[in-house]
């Protein structure tokens, strides 16, 4: 997909990326003091993460394998600290994430290039 500022997008997307592995590991991330909010989170973290990515490459399956297996090697690294542990419920609403965010972009192929295009103008 030809963007005219596909670094910048990249910048960004790679931002979300660390942005997830350092709110994912944190000892205490920022959180509403709501029964398994934290699910929220995460749903909405992979399938941004998916959404974002899905437009600057193709390849989606891939994709969605690299955020799979992202959020469950985040998950098992938890486990080795001292002040979170792992969760099967996080993974899956990762798992979802993705999934939605694939869908997503299913239904909205080019609004990241929709919105290159207006910056370009």
């Amino acid at each position: 997909m030809p963007l005219a500022r596909r670094n910048t997008w990249l910048v960004l997307g790679w931002g979300l990326v660390l942005a997830v592995a350092t709110l994912s590991l944190t000892p205490k991330p920022l959180s509403p003091d709501i029964s398994q909010i934290d699910k929220v989170g995460h749903f909405l973290a992979y399938a941004a993460l998916m959404g974002w990515w899905s437009q600057l490459d193709t390849r989606h399956c891939r994709l969605a394998l690299i955020f799979v297996l992202m959020g469950l090697a985040l998950e098992i690294a938890q486990s080795f600290t001292a002040t979170r542990d792992a969760d099967v419920f996080d993974m899956a609403a990762n798992c979802f994430g993705t999934a939605v965010g694939w869908f997503a972009t299913w239904l909205k192929p080019g609004w990241l290039r929709g919105i290159d295009n207006q910056l370009a103008a």
